[in-house]
């Protein structure tokens, strides 16, 4: 059986790229998707839609056409995996995990420890917590064999 497999959260580390080359290492049955990760075009997603504006607006249409791609490969996805790094604060990796919680839709959480106690809700629902890429290969290598 061929996986689905969602990345979200975090853009500013090569966390996808570790685990994208740890599953192709092992030749794991998985393909992988994940949002727009290039923050200004993520940004920019709904520029060309009218009016122009800045602010509140101009996120609300970026974050309405950047939805489209997000809800469909979520309701897709055989399992997400969702990161959460140190430095920012990653909003919309949380209510990815939310829809994926309503959806049924299995998920890992990957973060250090430092975040246990704000995640605590998030870590509930999840299939597993990790702190490595690596230990995310291992539960592919897992669940798809």
């Amino acid at each position: 059986m061929h996986w689905k497999v969602y990345l979200s959260g975090e853009i500013h580390s090569d966390w996808r790229q570790q685990i994208i080359d740890g599953a192709a290492e092992l030749n794991l049955p998985v393909s992988f998707y994940s949002a727009n990760t290039d923050h200004d075009s993520s940004d920019a997603a709904g520029d060309f839609l009218a009016p122009q504006s800045e602010g509140f607006w101009r996120d609300h249409k970026s974050s309405k056409v950047n939805g489209i791609r997000t809800r469909r490969l979520l309701k897709d996805c055989d399992i997400a995996v969702i990161r959460f790094g140190e430095k920012y604060k990653q909003w919309n990796a949380a209510f990815d995990a939310g829809v994926c919680a309503a959806l049924g839709t299995p998920y890992i959480t990957l973060h250090d420890e430092s975040i246990i106690h704000p995640l605590k809700e998030v870590d509930a629902e999840a299939m597993a917590w990790s702190t490595t890429p690596q230990q995310v290969v291992e539960i592919l290598k897992y669940t798809t064999s």
